[in-house]
Parts: C-alpha cells; structure tokens; sequence
C-alpha cells in the first residue's frame, strides 16, 4: 500500500513515515500544499495523511481540490485543530476521517486499516499493463492469465512500476520509493538493477512484448507501447 504523508514539520513527518516503513507501507512526503498537490495527481495512492496547517496551500483546500478533480483516495487529517468546526471543515472539504494531535501510533494505523478496508470504487484492487496483471489485495501477478511467482521485495518493485506506468523512474527513485529505503549512491542502487533483471527473468522473458525496459541515461520504466 503506497501513503502519501503531507506534514510541514519535518520530525513529525520523518517519525510518521518511519513507523508506516516499519509495517510494511511505501511512503512518500510532501512538506507543503503546493508539493501535495504535484505528488497526489502524478502518483497514484492508496491513502493521504493529511494536515491542514500546511505552507504555501492549506490542507482544506488541497482535499477540496482533491475531490473536485475525482480523486477518490482515503483521506485521513491528521491536525492540532480539535474544534468541532475545524472537525466539519475538514470532512466537509472531502476528507474521510479525522485524527488529533498529539496522537497514539497505533490509533493511527487502525484508523488507516478502517479506511483501506471500505470498498472504494477509486481505490483498484488490481493494476494493469497489457496482459499483465497485480492483485493487491491476493499479492498474485499473472502474465496472460499464467501466474508468475514473485519473492515480496519483487512484488513491491513491479507494483511501483505499474502504478507508474510510462514514467522514466531513476534508481535512487525506484530504491527510495518502492522499498522506503535511501536513494544512495549509485554504487548502493546497483540493487536495483539485481532485482530488475529478476523481474525481468519473470516477467517478460519468453513474450514477445517487453514491458520492463531500459532507459539509457535515467533508469527504468514499465511501458505498454511498442
């Protein structure tokens, strides 16, 4: 599951997005409403968490737009406001539930649980490209309806490619946003490239289209086209 945290104090940012890695969610950050924005309609997400004190564009306006644009992702605000007319604004602007700071960890991860488990329409269960096609919530790929086994690190690999699909992806981006792990130097993401080959051997060898390919001078992308 892939979560966008939009905080614009860092420690809290950073304290968030290191408990969601530790259970397993791929994280990215945005520090201020204008970023949200960018991040939100180029990227596609499973949740938002989402204050409202927010730099640049405030965070009730960033969930109106959100909504006005068709976006249907579960969004979760999260705010030092406690108000009971804060709490209306902000469910009014399109957000799904409402969480106080300071807040429980714990209290944080069953209210992002209660919100991916509602059946959403804007939330797929599957990605597609071609004739390949991700399950999320069985974790099953199939290549032309025939299953192909993936170890879970591959798995998150070829889901952040499928879920951006035709973008040119760096190395440091694919290491930093499909694992949560530093982008490093380009010595460190060499592991890159290890699992690409893997997917690679899985995915598309043996098909006459190629789907996972090379982009000289960038790094990888998953492409549909010719």
């Amino acid at each position: 599951m892939r979560v966008l945290v939009v905080e614009d104090e860092p420690k809290i940012a950073r304290f968030i997005a290191k408990g969601l890695r530790e259970e397993g969610y791929a994280v990215d950050i945005a520090s201020d409403g204008e970023e949200a924005m960018s991040c939100a309609t180029s990227t596609t997400y499973d949740l938002i968490i989402l204050d409202l004190m927010l730099p640049k564009l405030g965070g009730t306006t960033v969930c109106r737009r959100l909504r006005k644009a068709g976006a249907a992702v579960s969004i979760l605000v999260l705010t030092a406001r406690n108000s009971v007319q804060d709490r209306v604004m902000g469910l009014d602007a399109g957000a799904d539930d409402y969480l106080v700071k300071p807040f429980d960890f714990d209290e944080l991860l069953a209210r992002m649980r209660a919100l991916l488990r509602r059946p959403q329409a804007l939330v797929p269960n599957q990605l597609r490209a071609d004739d390949l096609v991700l399950d999320l919530l069985s974790h099953r790929v199939e290549r032309k309806g025939v299953a192909v086994e993936l170890t879970s690190k591959e798995f998150s690999l070829l889901e952040y490619l499928m879920r951006n699909k035709g973008r040119e992806l760096t190395r440091g981006q694919i290491k930093e946003d499909a694992w949560g792990c530093d982008g490093g130097s380009d010595h460190e993401t060499n592991i890159v490239d290890v699992y690409i080959s893997y997917l690679r051997e899985k995915v598309d060898e043996g098909h006459v289209k190629q789907l996972i390919r090379t982009v000289r001078g960038v790094g990888y992308t998953l492409c549909e086209d010719p």
